[in-house]
């Protein structure tokens, strides 16, 4: 075979190659170590001395055209003309699995409350981490010789020079009401979730920094059975419609009257067992109705308006609800662990 004809053989093998194997086949036949090309020069030693240079030169050129028009063939195909013999990569094979990733289990259970609180007429209200110490506290009616006002019970901040007013980082959701209720008039029903830092010792049922979220309703004419029908949906919804629910005297300086709110064991249905003490109950938040003198802080004239207000923990909530006993698990960032929410 002759040049000539290798070439118009070449052009016709190219125009019917469709696919990347196809192409490879075409390269092999014409470059390959016993193609046409190896075929043609191996003749040169047999042609007269005068001749091989030319013939050589020839050769070459040649060799040059069939390169040009594979490559040339191999774009017009695109990447699947490429193969794994000339890219290094096999589309065949599976890819590297990413896993998907997920909210954390407490941003989960946040949603959740929030999203029941929503559903019964609820707004989200949120408020900065640093607050004044007025709003942490004055404002709650907490009064100066109160214990959590104390540095072992609160982060301080150091003052700036020019400061007026003491900062910290929020001991508590509940600076939000007293947020709230300066900027906006009632009918109010807000919850506030948010991270709140107390500097306690870490172990399986405390930290530095935790979550709670805040609820509260201001109006005319509310009363301490609105604030059970509210909390006994929000249990039901969270823990279950067969659980029961008490609430137990108590005292919070911003609320009078005050009261703690337990539900029936989720675990043990009350017989008894080590997560409710062998009580029965689970304490699972606070509440009661808003103090007067919290309404004289913020302009509100508690001869017209009530209301109740009620805290509860998201760290100690989603432990009951998934039976964890260590509050240190939800900030290790173990994927075993997370993975399970």
């Amino acid at each position: 075979m002759d040049i000539q004809s290798i070439k118009k053989s070449l052009e016709a093998d190219i125009a019917g190659a469709q696919s990347a194997p196809e192409l490879d086949a075409v390269r092999v036949k014409y470059l390959g170590r016993k193609g046409l090309l190896a075929q043609l020069t191996a003749t040169i030693p047999s042609l007269a001395v005068e001749e091989r240079a030319a013939f050589g030169k020839q050769a070459n050129e040649l060799k040059a055209h069939i390169v040009a028009l594979l490559d040339e063939k191999q774009r017009s195909l695109g990447d699947r003309a490429a193969g794994p013999s000339r890219s290094g990569v096999d589309i065949g094979m599976p890819a590297i699995h990413q896993d998907v990733g997920r909210l954390h289990v407490l941003t989960q259970i946040i949603q959740e409350i929030s999203e029941i609180f929503k559903n019964m007429g609820f707004i989200i209200v949120e408020g900065p981490e640093i607050e004044t110490e007025f709003n942490n506290f004055t404002g709650l009616n907490i009064p100066l010789e109160h214990p959590s006002r104390e540095a072992f019970d609160t982060f301080y901040l150091r003052q700036p020079a020019q400061a007026t007013e003491r900062l910290l980082l929020r001991s508590q959701t509940s600076p939000v009401q007293i947020r709230a209720m300066k900027t906006m008039k009632p009918p109010l029903a807000v919850v506030a979730p948010g991270r709140v830092y107390r500097p306690d010792a870490v172990d399986a049922s405390h930290s530095f920094m935790f979550h709670q979220i805040e609820g509260f309703v201001v109006d005319r004419g509310i009363t301490f059975s609105d604030l059970k029908g509210v909390l006994e949906y929000f249990a039901r919804a969270v823990f279950g419609q067969d659980i029961k629910m008490r609430f137990r005297p108590h005292f919070f300086p911003f609320t009078e009257p005050s009261a703690e709110v337990d539900i029936s064991c989720i675990i043990c249905k009350q017989k008894g067992c080590s997560v409710c003490g062998r009580k029965g109950w689970l304490e699972i938040l606070g509440s009661g109705m808003i103090h007067p003198n919290v309404f004289k802080h913020v302009g509100y004239d508690p001869a017209v308006y009530t209301g109740f207000a009620f805290g509860m923990g998201v760290e100690r909530i989603a432990m009951l609800k998934y039976g964890i006993n260590d509050i240190r698990l939800f900030y290790e960032n173990d994927l075993r662990f997370l993975k399970q929410f």
